[in-house]
């Protein structure tokens, strides 16, 4: 995700205090992937979202201090030494760099990608499959007409704004499994001017987004990522390519963090019927799958042919034959999903919006 143009430095500056969901929901809006804590404006410790996802997946709770996420032992440079940002965030390999006053105050930040030769991008040569076979029942009338993945968001289709996210990354080979308006799809994307290439693999009965990956027995041979053609997800897909290699992950499941409140006072029985408990809105923090994965090419092997099946039972039978699965937690505000109408449009406010 893009830093926000308008971002001020105090937008970066929170309480150790804060709820590690608020701060989750931050570094959302801010697109920095870094935030300061500060105390009096003092700089104490620094967080993010490597630190946040480390804390979730260690089952700590989400209205825990962010204190608790954070490095207490920031890089940091005397603002009158802000000529020497540049260096050290070459040697240090970070992202951002606070400047601070004689007190530790924060008075700015400097960011790596301010130096274009600070930080490269890095890239990433794995392939990428997109399940694009379905029927797209919940976004009817629009999928009368068109299959789901050409559904327009601005002015480019789903599937493109999806395609843009991994070739930013240097990913530039793309299978799709087609089956509804397949031939749409095709015609499309052969006749797109473009720097990938797509290939596709027909269904020709609807297998499912875990049988549809049997259609490509012997033709993926490496590690590979597999998305859903109706979501967007603003994640450092290096990162996560990093995450499930150093885990030893035969798959990699992203999740978003959901924040709910039940709109009730919930109530709690006893044994015997009588009232234990009552809770008026309680809130509930879970995670929830996005449709996006990491995924080593052995999953495909032990796949049956033209057997249906969802992606969620592949899930388990890699986990319960003893395959390692890893879940790589990102914010609500990360995960931008258009499988129904409402979050069709939802999804258009935020892409379209200036």
């Amino acid at each position: 995700m893009e830093k926000n143009a308008a971002m001020r430095v105090e937008d970066l500056l929170l309480d150790g205090g804060t709820a590690v969901l608020d701060a989750m929901r931050r570094l959302g809006e801010t697109g920095s992937r870094i935030l300061f804590l500060c105390e009096d404006g003092v700089l104490r410790g620094c967080v993010t979202d490597g630190d946040i996802r480390r804390y979730i997946l260690k089952g700590l709770p989400l209205d825990g201090p962010v204190y608790d996420a954070a490095n207490h032992a920031p890089c940091a440079l005397p603002i009158e030494s802000r000529a020497k940002a540049r260096a050290l965030l070459l040697e240090k390999g970070i992202g951002a760099l606070p400047l601070l006053d004689k007190k530790g105050r924060v008075q700015d930040v400097v960011f790596a990608d301010d130096f274009l030769d600070v930080e490269p991008c890095k890239k990433l040569d794995v392939p990428v499959v997109m399940m694009a076979g379905g029927l797209g029942t919940r976004l009817y009338p629009y999928t009368k007409i068109l299959p789901k993945p050409l559904i327009p968001i601005g002015e480019l289709p789903i599937a493109e704004h999806i395609i843009h996210r991994f070739t930013d990354v240097g990913c530039d080979s793309f299978t799709m499994i087609v089956n509804y308006k397949k031939s749409m799809i095709k015609s499309y994307f052969n006749d797109l001017q473009k720097d990938y290439t797509v290939e596709y693999a027909d269904e020709d009965t609807p297998l499912g987004t875990g049988g549809g990956l049997s259609l490509l027995k012997g033709q993926i041979t490496s590690t590979f990522f597999l998305t859903n053609c109706d979501i967007l997800i603003d994640a450092d897909l290096a990162d996560l390519y990093g995450a499930h290699k150093e885990q030893g992950n035969t798959i990699t499941m992203v999740c978003a963090v959901k924040h709910f409140t039940i709109p009730y006072g919930v109530v709690e029985l006893g044994d015997t019927g009588e009232l234990c408990a009552i809770a008026e809105k309680p809130e509930m923090n879970f995670l929830t799958n996005t449709g996006l994965y990491v995924v080593e090419p052995s999953v495909i092997e032990s796949l049956r042919p033209n057997e249906p099946v969802p992606f969620t039972d592949v899930i388990e039978r890699v986990r319960t034959s003893g395959g390692r699965v890893g879940v790589y937690p990102v914010s609500e505000h990360s995960w931008m999903d258009m499988g129904q109408l409402e979050e069709l449009d939802n999804m258009r406010r935020r892409l379209e919006m200036p």
